[in-house]
C-alpha cells in the first residue's frame, strides 16, 4: 500500500486525501490547524459568509421600487442596519462547522489526521511534533497568509489584516481598505454594506487592475453611487493606530484618518521553514513551490497544491491541483491542468465573474476574437428584480466561431458564469450556445442573446 502524506489541510490538501484514500493509498494529513485550512477558518469561507450578510443587506436597503416596505417606511438604505457582533458569531460558527464536516469526512474514509507543525527532515521522512513520518509521495499543501510591509503592521485592535476583521465587535465607524485587488475590493463593498464610511485605497489607475476594465468601472460606479471614496493612483506608505483612530499615510504626503484600517495587499506563500532544500524542491523568485501542469514538483514523488504554488489562488484550482497530483502519483488517469477553463468570480456586490480568454488579451492581439456585450439593464428578469448594473461579455473566434471566454457582472454572477464555462470547456460555438433554450425571463437569456448577436451567416450557404 503507498503511504501518502499530505502536509496542509485546506483544499488542496483534504481533496487530494479523499483522492487518495479512494485509489486505496494509506493516507495521512497533516495540519497545524483544523481541518479546511485558512480558506475555511480564516478566508474563503468567512469572508463569504459575511458578504451573504451584506448582499442581504444591500438587497434589502435597494428594494423600495420594488414595493418594499421596512417599518411602515419604503425600504432604503437608512432603514435597514447590521449587528456585527452577531454577525461574526454566525461566520465562526459556520466556519467551525465546515471544517468539522470535512474532518469527519476524512475519517469516514480511514485517512488519519495529525495535528502539529510540519517539516522535512531527510527524504521520505517528515518530522511532526518530535515524532517521525515515512512517506511514499509527499504533498505540499500549505498555502499562504497575508503579505505585510513593515509601516503596515496589522496591531489586531484598529488596523487588521482580513484574517482579523472577524474579532471586531462593533462595526468600525470609518474603514481605511488599503489594496484594491479582489480581497480589498470584496471587504469595501461588503463593510460598505453594513454601513461603514469607507475609503478604497489603490495603487493602480483602477480598482481590480486585474480584471476586466469594463467590470471594473461598473464597480466603481456602483462604489460612487453607494457613497464609497476611492483614491485611485495612491499608494500608502504608513498606517499607525493613535487609540481612537488611525492614520494612513500616503506616498503623496495625504494623511487619511479612520477608525480602523485594513491592510489587503496580497499574500505570501508558506514555504519556509519546511526542510525543502533538504529534498532539493524548486521555489521561484516570490518563493513559490514550481509546478508542473500534474502538480509535480522538480523532486520525485513531492507533489504541491494552491496557494504555495502561485498558479492561482483559487479554492478551486487548490483543490483540482490536489486531485490532479493523486491521480498522477498513484497511477490514475489523469488530465493536466488546463487554466484556460476555470471560473473565477470576485464577490463585490455586484460580481464579477469570468473564464477564458480577457479583454486585455483581444486588445494586445494576443488572441483574434469578436466581442459582444450586452448591458442587464435590458434584460426583463434584471428589470424585475431592479438590477440595473452590469453586463454579460462574450468572446468569440474569429474563425471558428467557438466561445473562448466570457465576463458576467451582476448580483449573482458566480453562478452564471457556470454555462460560458462550459461552453469554453466543450469548445462550444456561439451558434450551438444560442441554440440551447433558456428560461424566459432569466438573467441566463442575455448569455443565449449575447451569442446569437456573434453569428454570422455562412458566406457558402447564401
Amino acid at each position: 500500500m503507498t503511504r501518502v502524506l499530505i502536509i496542509g489541510g485546506g483544499p488542496g490538501g483534504y481533496e487530494a486525501a479523499l483522492v487518495a484514500a479512494q485509489l486505496d493509498a494509506d493516507v495521512q494529513v497533516v495540519s497545524e490547524s483544523a481541518m479546511g485550512g485558512a480558506t475555511v477558518l480564516t478566508d474563503c469561507v468567512p469572508s463569504k459568509t459575511l458578504i451573504a450578510t451584506a448582499e442581504a443587506i444591500t438587497t434589502a436597503s435597494e428594494s423600495g421600487e420594488l414595493g418594499v416596505v421596512l417599518t411602515g417606511k419604503t425600504a432604503s438604505a437608512e432603514h435597514v442596519s447590521s449587528d456585527l457582533n452577531q454577525i461574526n458569531k454566525r461566520i465562526k460558527s459556520l466556519a467551525q462547522i465546515q471544517s468539522a464536516d470535512i474532518s469527519d469526512r476524512l475519517i469516514s474514509e480511514k485517512i488519519q489526521i495529525v495535528t502539529g507543525r510540519a517539516k522535512i527532515v531527510s527524504p521520505g521522512v517528515v518530522a511532526v511534533e518530535g515524532k517521525e513520518i515515512s512517506y511514499d509521495v509527499l504533498l505540499l499543501a500549505t498555502g499562504a497568509r497575508p503579505r505585510l510591509m513593515t509601516d503596515l503592521q496589522p496591531d489586531g485592535i484598529r488596523i487588521l489584516d482580513w484574517q482579523q476583521l472577524y474579532d471586531l465587535a462593533e462595526l468600525p465607524e470609518k474603514l481605511i481598505v488599503i489594496g484594491s485587488g479582489v480581497t480589498g475590493a470584496e471587504f469595501a463593498s461588503a463593510y460598505n454594506a453594513l454601513g461603514s464610511e469607507v475609503v478604497l485605497i489603490s495603487s493602480r489607475d483602477r480598482v481590480l487592475p486585474n480584471e476586466d476594465p469594463e467590470a471594473a468601472k461598473v464597480l466603481e460606479k456602483v462604489f460612487a453611487r453607494r457613497g464609497m471614496q476611492v483614491i485611485n493612483n495612491a499608494r500608502a506608505k504608513s498606517a499607525r493606530n493613535l487609540g481612537n483612530i488611525v492614520e494612513v499615510e500616503l506616498a503623496s504626503g495625504e494623511v487619511i484618518s479612520g477608525s480602523h484600517a485594513l491592510v489587503a495587499i496580497g499574500s505570501i506563500p508558506n514555504t519556509e521553514n519546511l526542510g525543502l532544500d533538504l529534498l532539493g524542491v524548486k521555489l521561484d523568485t516570490n518563493s513559490h513551490i514550481e509546478v508542473d501542469r500534474v502538480s509535480r514538483t522538480t523532486v520525485r514523488n513531492v507533489y504541491a497544491a494552491g496557494d504555495c504554488t502561485g498558479i492561482l489562488p483559487l479554492a478551486s484550482v487548490a483543490a483540482m491541483q490536489g486531485r490532479i497530483a493523486m491521480y498522477h502519483a498513484l497511477g490514475d488517469k489523469v488530465s493536466p491542468l488546463e487554466l484556460q477553463s476555470v471560473s473565477s468570480n470576485v464577490f463585490t456586490d455586484p460580481e464579477i465573474a469570468s473564464v477564458g480568454v480577457t479583454q486585455c488579451q483581444v486588445d494586445a492581439g494576443e488572441v483574434s476574437a469578436r466581442v459582444m456585450m450586452l448591458s442587464l439593464a435590458g434584460n426583463a428578469r434584471a428589470k424585475m428584480q431592479g438590477q440595473s448594473d452590469g453586463f454579460v461579455k462574450l468572446f468569440s473566434s474569429s474563425n471558428s466561431g467557438a466561445i473562448l471566454g466570457g465576463v458576467v457582472v451582476a448580483r449573482n454572477a458566480s453562478e452564471l458564469i457556470y454555462p460560458i464555462a462550459i461552453a469554453v470547456e466543450q469548445r462550444l460555438t456561439a451558434d450551438q450556445l444560442a441554440h440551447t433554450f433558456t428560461v424566459y425571463p432569466s438573467l441566463t437569456g442575455s448569455i443565449a442573446e449575447a451569442a446569437r448577436r456573434l453569428h454570422r451567416v455562412n458566406p457558402g450557404s447564401e
